[in-house]
């Protein structure tokens, strides 16, 4: 058996070790300078999207996206540098990806829910929504869930797969939103000057609006009472401190008009049962036994 050239073998473990030194060296630099490129992109989207009418949910998803896609393109770089296949790579992940899909169902289905909120916006942040059965104030709308503040500072993180599923209630979308609620009076009072009363006080309170033009009614008639609707709208951000408000107006106006109050009557009752005569009974005297 013949056996190799000395020269040769260390010639060929020389000429392995400068280009496998040079494939490290060289795929060190490009993973280098790719993830600095990424978080510079990343940076640099932020501020070119602060400057751009777009809404604030997008611009954090947009600029995460710039960065994954250059760090994706920077491995697929440094695997080259070491002779993977990156055909063969991308079947393989694909594979992965499937075996991967069918363990996380349930956190597919949010960021798939996640994605149709982003894109179909029922909803944004600083909105005040009724949703996946919480309400609150959102404050994030991420992949996985949508975080909100609760009025009382409550902080909730819901699936967004929970929300997409389910009835979504938007009470800060429309710029307007009406308020309403009923004043009981009295049922001897003049009707014309009750309306006019609670008018009076919904016209001289700042955060009712002129148009939609406020509208009071009866309501419904009661055995002593009637119940007058009251009709008004208002800016949707001033809604829980208009209501407050207006329903103090119009209480003060009621009482400044004389109006007089709704009054629970309680009639006399008079028995109408006949009379009977009582009748003294004379005991009757057991007999003597003996």
């Amino acid at each position: 058996m013949k056996l190799p050239d000395p020269a040769t073998t260390l010639s060929s473990v020389n000429v392995l070790l400068v280009n496998e030194g040079l494939s490290v060296i060289a795929g060190t630099v490009i993973l280098i300078i790719g993830w600095i490129a990424a978080t510079w992109a990343k940076r640099l989207t932020v501020r070119a999207l602060a400057h751009l009418p777009l809404d604030l949910t997008l611009k954090p998803l947009i600029a995460s996206l710039v960065r994954y896609v250059i760090l994706i393109v920077t491995i697929i770089l440094v695997l080259g540098q070491f002779g993977v296949q990156t055909t063969s790579l991308i079947a393989v992940l694909g594979a992965a990806g499937l075996a991967v899909g069918l363990a996380l169902q349930g956190t597919l289905a949010n960021v798939a829910a996640g994605v149709m909120l982003l894109v179909l916006r029922p909803f944004r942040v600083g909105h005040f929504v009724k949703a996946g059965g919480e309400s609150g104030t959102v404050r994030e709308i991420g992949l996985f869930t949508t975080l909100m503040t609760t009025r009382d500072l409550i902080f909730v993180s819901v699936p967004n797969s929970a929300i997409f599923s389910g009835i979504i209630v938007n009470y800060t979308r429309e710029p307007l939103r009406r308020v309403t609620f009923c004043v009981p009076v009295d049922i001897v009072n003049d009707l014309a000057k009750v309306e006019d009363a609670i008018m009076a006080g919904v016209a001289g309170d700042s955060h009712a609006l002129e148009t939609p033009q406020p509208w009071v009614g009866v309501e419904t008639i009661e055995e002593y009472t009637v119940q007058m609707r009251v009709r008004c709208y208002v800016k949707s951000e001033d809604w829980w401190r208009a209501r407050a408000s207006l329903q103090r107006s119009v209480v003060t106006a009621v009482i400044d008009a004389g109006i007089l109050t709704a009054v629970t009557r309680q009639a006399q009752v008079v028995r109408n049962e006949p009379r009977t005569s009582w009748t003294k009974v004379t005991p009757v005297p057991e007999p003597d036994p003996g």
